[in-house]
């Protein structure tokens, strides 16, 4: 699927620990009829042949929708399960390696916590940055934060789209106008609502406001 900045517009990336009253697949599929444009897999706790099994489930359901799915850290299951890219952080293989790996449309993201971290993602291939965090996360606790300022100048530093992470909720979003972002990545924001499409449509509702499209 060839990437475009529209698909970093409302970003849900997955976590498990949510899940009970539905699956991680009907949950995804909640948020996708919400309107969210791009999917993030992210499982800390799977073997890689489960992960596989996982992925080919969940891209079936993305691409239904028509929106991409991304794999968090591992090339070679986002490889072996179709999906359509991947996410690194510093500690992951450097985005000049994978690019080298992979077809000419695999889509790869990289984390960006600093200008200097930003442009070197860009010099090496990189489609799109994901900046913070941006607020206290449930999910990463001991994150790095950023602030607003920061967050301006990272995304005000390159070329590529970049899309603001950590602990965004509807009720935050506001905070992140004027950070220069095509769009936010939300993980407890969506998957932790009691109900994920309508949080889903609201919150997308929101961004645009942010956005002003």
């Amino acid at each position: 699927m060839k990437f475009h900045k529209d698909m970093l517009l409302l970003y849900a990336v997955t976590d498990r620990k949510w899940t009970g009253r539905q699956s991680l697949e009907e949950q995804i599929e909640d948020a996708l009829k919400g309107g969210a444009t791009l999917i993030q897999l992210r499982e800390k706790n799977l073997t890689e042949e489960e992960l596989i099994v996982e992925a080919k489930k969940i891209k079936e359901i993305c691409h239904s929708y028509h929106v991409p799915l991304i794999i968090n850290d591992n090339v070679k299951t986002a490889l072996l399960s179709g999906a359509d890219g991947v996410h690194v952080g510093k500690e992951d293989m450097p985005v000049s390696e994978i690019r080298k790996q992979v077809p000419k449309d695999f889509i790869i993201g990289a984390t960006a916590k600093t200008v200097e971290q930003a442009k070197k993602a860009e010099q090496d291939g990189a489609d799109y940055l994901g900046v913070g965090a941006v607020f206290p996360s449930p999910t990463k606790q001991n994150a790095i934060r950023i602030t607003g300022d920061q967050l301006k100048e990272i995304c005000s530093s390159v070329s590529v789209p970049a899309v603001a992470i950590g602990g965004i909720t509807r009720q935050n979003i506001e905070k992140l106008a004027g950070g220069n972002i095509a769009g936010a990545a939300v993980v407890s924001g969506i998957f932790a609502a009691r109900d994920i499409q309508k949080e889903t449509v609201l919150l997308k509702k929101k961004i645009r406001e942010v956005l002003s499209l």
